[in-house]
């Protein structure tokens, strides 16, 4: 067995890990206790990132379809990167440069980013290169840019122990970065007197750590924000003195936030005026003050003017470029980061310089030895993709990302990758719903696979290594565009030495980093071989820096012209899309614990389903009784865009009159195109990030009578594929992944009638549910059919249609790998379970590290077990520590009497 010390591929956190292998596979991982973000700690989605990447949903070859009509055939690289130069060749040379677009990832390295970006600014001549960053982080680039002159966030992890009041907006933060959320939790234990107020419409298991939760109305963020400074600036909790010396633009956001009394925010944002001043008395008085924030503020139509209005309080106070002090943007994914710094959105150039800006055109042009960069603005995501449907781009390159996914309007998206003429999808996962729209598709390495670097939260650069091969001929992403770039190269430019001439990814950093000499970022004094001795460092870091920057403004002088920050007066933006009597509920977007953006990697792992194994919307008791629905019912969910059928649940959490829908869920689960079908593509004006946050929505209920469930373990991956295609006939499809040891599928489906016998058949053949080794039963009469498989006396496979009722009881069987043959006998019958078996629902998964359930939790709590009880005796959230806000909830519901 070997070590490789590499970095984990999920949110922005940058976490460090430690990879177990034998060269061939990686058998476990564990948390880094030498690396400074994460310091061993891990959450549920990286501690099992050995179990992700099965092989069966992995791409291996580069396969090519010759017309729309046909599928896909394997090709040899050769074959396959010539095809693609020479359309992409034919196309630029018919319809321009702007004809063909790039839309990458937040979780490409940055040198593959850096190779995308120099292919299409230098070689084709396009500023069409956008990423899924785009829905990301885009309005925080916008805000830092605007009030600090940098796209630079100016903290670093430290200060979160450091501080002594946090301000955490839109940010599930226990969920979307566990690991710096039990950071903040051991920092509260050991600080009591620490305050922390979470803003969030939900009350999330964030808010469980609380001193103040303000559940605002959506989208009042703005007004809130405003609020506060008014009333900083009537108690004179205000420093004069660093608005003087380094700010401009005070005057006229004083002038704006008078209007913005206590009673008109209290009135706008639905939250008490007493809370109101409890906030801002805190901010006032705290001798440090750091806010978080993420996806609640950013992926908003006012996301841009939410942010500034956040870093206004900070620059009022004084409250930036000191310990434990300063605006703090969480990054989503691993390396948006890298991202931004490479300029890998449309609107950017490499080492934070913009597009737009002739000088900075001018000074990667020379860099690069090219006589200019091209000077149309490039599209955004939103925008790309309309370009795509309109005709207007012909050929689309899609890198590390699953668009028909995760972009909003579902319908739009799908019906531009079902009408471009030339789609290349480069992806380690064939799995994910972009991948059937392409007309070719080039295996990638993935993580574990790959080598290069990242940029987290915090401005930490981290050196990615590879422990294993990629499988079959997977490449890595920059080997795979360098080579395409080459031949391109002879087919436009013949003659002319290469741009191109990288072999390693060192190779592409050290070119890279030269661009950032003298800008905020500057890392020039950085390689691969120096992060190998120093360890991961934080920009900037020069030539002659001999340790990364801890904290960007102490000094008091920002990246601005003038050296100075710059208040945004700006007043509440409305939204874009607000209920009415057709839509009355507001429909919200966010992450479940134990999954990851589209799943095309979690979504592997049965383990990480444990804890929510199929979507459902959430949605208060109130509205429920409302409409006469009880938990569990199959709904139907519309927006003016689209609908969905899927289960809802009951979660008092919610705020009446909104509703909540993990974003993971996408066509492959979940029959209808996925949860954003639902969402709206309209977007900020200045940051074009998308409003994935707030729709409007009905829920009414759904009448399909005729129900069927569906279990079978082994070769996963196959059995999906082929029932999900077999799964589009049925009015409702849900599909998960359960078990740990033993990994099965589960797929629930409803019809208002009862589906063929030739369609349940055809399901049997697929899961062999059709030889001697099956139990059958059938009444076609009634449109009941049932089918359990047997081996050595063991469930291993089950289908029940028509009546469901044993479902649970079933499924508890398989789970327990029971082989009492006594209970055979009540296999087939239409009861719940025998007489004298308790089986209640499904029991979930609370602590997913060590696999303790639900029940296990609830039966140490009636045996009267506090938290610290429970971790000794079952282990519970003493790993990655996701769990304890559950339990702690649990432990409280338990105290209260019925």
């Amino acid at each position: 067995m070997k070590q490789t010390a590499s970095t984990c591929c999920y949110c922005g956190v940058g976490c460090g890990v430690l990879i177990d292998h034998d060269g061939e596979k990686i058998h476990t991982v564990s948390g880094d206790p030498a690396h400074p973000a994460n310091l061993g700690r891990l959450c549920s989605k990286g501690s099992t990132l050995h179990l992700t990447g099965d092989l069966a949903a992995r791409a291996h070859y580069p396969e090519l379809r010759l017309g729309k009509s046909l599928a896909r055939a394997r090709v040899d690289w050769d074959g396959a990167l010539s095809h693609a130069a020479e359309v992409f060749a034919r196309t630029i040379d018919e319809h321009g440069p702007d004809s063909v677009a790039f839309y990458i990832s937040g979780q490409l390295l940055t040198e593959d980013y850096y190779s995308f970006n120099k292919l299409a600014r230098t070689l084709i001549g396009t500023n069409n290169i956008d990423s899924n960053s785009r829905l990301c982080m885009s309005s925080a680039v916008v805000g830092y840019k605007r009030s600090l002159g940098a796209d630079a966030p100016p903290c670093s992890y430290t200060d979160i122990e450091q501080s002594q009041c946090l301000l955490i907006a839109g940010s599930n933060m226990a969920w979307a970065h566990p690991v710096l959320f039990r950071r903040l939790e051991a920092a509260k234990a050991e600080q009591p007197d620490k305050r922390i107020i979470v803003i969030d419409p939900r009350r999330t298991d964030t808010c469980e750590i609380a001193d103040l939760h303000l559940a605002l109305r959506p989208g009042t963020d703005v007004a809130l924000f405003h609020g506060l400074l008014h009333l900083l600036i009537e108690q004179r909790q205000i420093d004069h003195a660093f608005i003087a010396a380094h700010t401009d633009g005070f005057e006229a956001l004083q002038s704006l936030v008078e209007r913005y009394t206590p009673a008109l925010v209290a009135a706008e944002c639905g939250i008490s005026e007493a809370d109101l001043h409890l906030a801002a008395s805190w901010i006032g008085d705290t001798q440090s003050f750091l806010s978080l924030w993420c996806m609640g503020l950013n992926q908003s139509s006012a996301g841009s003017a939410k942010n500034n209005a956040l870093i206004n309080l900070h620059l009022a106070t004084g409250q930036i470029g000191k310990v434990g002090s300063g605006p703090f943007s969480l990054t989503g994914q691993p390396n948006a980061m890298g991202g931004r710094e490479t300029g890998s959105l449309s609107n950017l150039l490499p080492g934070h310089r913009d597009a737009a800006n002739p000088e900075h055109r001018r000074e990667v042009a020379i860099y690069w030895g090219v006589d200019n960069l091209p000077e149309q603005p490039g599209l955004s995501a939103v925008d790309l993709f309309e370009a795509v449907r309109a005709g207007r781009i012909k050929a689309l390159w899609v890198a590390c990302t699953n668009p028909a996914q995760s972009m909003p309007n579902q319908q739009l998206i799908h019906e531009a990758l079902a009408t471009c003429p030339f789609v290349i999808v480069q992806e380690a996962f064939t799995t994910t719903e972009t991948c059937s729209y392409a007309d070719l598709l080039l295996p990638a390495a993935s993580w574990g696979e790959k080598e290069g670097t990242v940029t987290n939260s915090e401005r930490r650069i981290s050196h990615v290594r590879p422990a294993i091969g990629a499988p079959g001929e997977a490449r890595a992403d920059w080997s795979i565009v360098c080579d395409f770039a080459r031949r391109l190269e002879r087919r436009l430019l013949p003659g002319r030495p290469s741009q191109f001439a990288f072999y390693s990814p060192a190779e592409l950093f050290d070119e890279y980093k030269g661009l950032t000499r003298g800008r905020d970022l500057d890392y020039s004094g950085l390689s691969h071989a120096l992060i190998d001795r120093l360890g991961p460092q934080q920009w900037p870091f020069n030539a002659s820096t001999e340790q990364g920057t801890e904290r960007l403004y102490t000094d008091g002088r920002f990246a601005t012209a003038n050296g100075r920050a710059q208040f945004i007066a700006e007043h509440l933006t409305e939204l874009k899309e607000t209920t009415d009597s057709d839509y009355p509920l507001l429909l919200n977007t966010g992450r479940l614990r134990d999954q990851w953006h589209g799943m095309s990697r979690t979504g592997t792992a049965a383990q990480l389903f444990g804890h929510v194994e199929l979507a459902q919307l959430a949605m208060h008791p109130d509205d429920l009784a409302a409409r006469d629905l009880q938990d569990g019912q199959l709904i139907r969910v519309s927006s003016r865009r689209g609908e969905l059928v899927l289960p809802v649940l009951a979660e008092p959490a919610q705020r009446p009159g909104q509703v909540f829908l993990p974003m993971h869920w996408g066509d492959r689960f979940l029959k209808g195109l996925g949860c954003n079908v639902l969402t709206q593509n309209g977007y900020d004006p200045l940051s074009k990030q998308p409003e994935l946050k707030q729709s409007g929505v009905q829920v009414t209920p759904v009448q399909l009578p005729w129900e069927s469930f569906l279990l079978i373990e082994g070769d996963v991956q196959r059995h999906f594929a082929a029932l999900r295609r077999l799964g589009e006939r049925f009015d409702y499809l849900g599909m998960g992944l359960i078990g740990r040891e033993r990994p099965a599928l589960v797929m629930r489906t409803a019809a208002a009638t009862a589906p063929s016998a030739a369609l349940l058949a055809e399901i049997d053949s697929l899961c062999s549910l059709d030889d001697a080794s099956t139990m059958r039963y059938d009444d076609p009469a009634s449109g009941v059919s049932k089918r359990i498989r047997l081996s050595e006396g063991r469930i291993t496979a089950l289908r029940l249609s028509g009546e469901t009722l044993a479902r649970d009881w079933l499924r508890s069987l398989w789970q327990s790998a029971d082989t009492d043959a006594s209970l055979h006998r009540w296999f087939l019958a239409p009861v719940s379970a025998p007489p004298g078996a308790d089986v209640g629902r499904p029991d979930k998964t609370v602590c997913n590290c060590m696999n303790v359930s639900e029940s296990r939790i609830c039966a140490g709590i009636e045996r009267g077990m506090q938290l610290d009880q429970l971790k000794q005796e079952f282990g519970c959230g003493t790993q990655c520590g996701s769990c304890v806000p559950e339990i702690k909830r649990m432990i409280s519901n338990a105290a209260v009497p019925a």
